[in-house]
């Protein structure tokens, strides 16, 4: 029982950040109606940037809020106004593309003009281990997990009793409409990839200190993040945060009482079991889309 209760809660805390990642894409179909495959690599990004930051000089926290900001104006504005914008009008496959295109340029570029090594990067909740009945927890597990818990929260506290969060989602279903009510679109929608960029750069910030700064850290978190966002459901932000708690602590157990080798594969399998028999997600719904 003890070593179950010690993979649950590490598989809570990585499923905290996929769950994060995932929120992004939920939140830009929500909001936009946008795929993104470059989703692991808008982690990715951030990760590197605050290493820079912190090679200057800079404590991690100065470094977090500069590449915060970096992320808004790149992975923000830059994306929507270069990639998303002369795509949206000839529909999602060409933005599909484009966002897989963007992926291996972002992870290939990091490794040419960066560092093809892995880097450490600080925990910014220490490394204290505590032992409870038996059971060993870090105070980074224990940070990352009610981190990750909080902003998905958030986020979806934002999205459904705000104005503005209202608005963004009032777009996303009827852009005609939404402009009839006196909608600002435009904003609504960069909003939007606003709030995915700083999500991401939180999820660098959480999962970083464990699985290392690497140029192709964002390849197997983007594809866990999107399974674990259609498992919970791609339109319902709650739906994240089930699909990501899901898929971490599935990994665990198969990992610990199956084989490592299937660990990796768990997401996938999960993946298909719900589209055959819920296509929706767990918590998704069916839905009708004009825009």
């Amino acid at each position: 029982m003890t070593d179950f209760l010690q993979l649950l809660i590490s598989g809570l805390a990585t499923g905290g950040i996929y769950a994060l990642a995932a929120l992004g894409f939920t939140l830009l179909w929500q909001a936009s109606g946008t795929i993104n495959f470059a989703q692991g690599e808008f982690v990715m990004l951030p990760a590197f940037v605050m290493l820079a930051f912190m090679a200057l000089g800079a404590p991690l926290w100065l470094g977090f809020v500069l590449a915060a900001s970096v992320s808004v104006l790149v992975l923000g504005w830059a994306f929507k106004r270069g990639v998303v914008d002369p795509l949206f009008k000839y529909g999602m496959m060409p933005i599909v593309v484009a966002t897989i295109g963007l992926a291996i340029t972002m992870s290939n570029g990091i490794r040419a003009g960066y560092s093809a090594e892995a880097h450490p990067f600080p925990n910014p909740f220490g490394d204290h281990v505590f032992n409870i009945a038996g059971v060993t927890i870090t105070s980074g597990g224990i940070g990352t997990l009610v981190t990750a818990l909080a902003l998905v929260f958030a986020t979806q506290a934002f999205m459904t009793r705000t104005v503005t969060g209202r608005a963004m989602q009032a777009v996303a279903q009827n852009t005609e409409s939404a402009t009839v009510l006196g909608i600002n679109v435009p904003r609504m929608i960069f909003y939007a990839f606003a709030i995915n960029a700083l999500l991401a750069c939180a999820a660098a910030l959480l999962v970083t200190p464990t699985y290392l700064a690497k140029f192709d850290m964002g390849e197997g978190l983007g594809t866990k993040a999107f399974f674990a966002a259609i498992i919970g459901g791609f339109n319902n932000s709650r739906g994240a945060l089930l699909g990501g708690l899901i898929v971490g602590v599935a990994e665990n157990l198969a990992a610990a009482y199956v084989s490592p080798a299937y660990k990796d594969a768990v997401a996938l399998l999960i993946f298909m079991v719900v589209i055959l028999f819920k296509p929706q997600g767990l918590l998704g719904k069916k839905e009708e889309r004009k825009v």
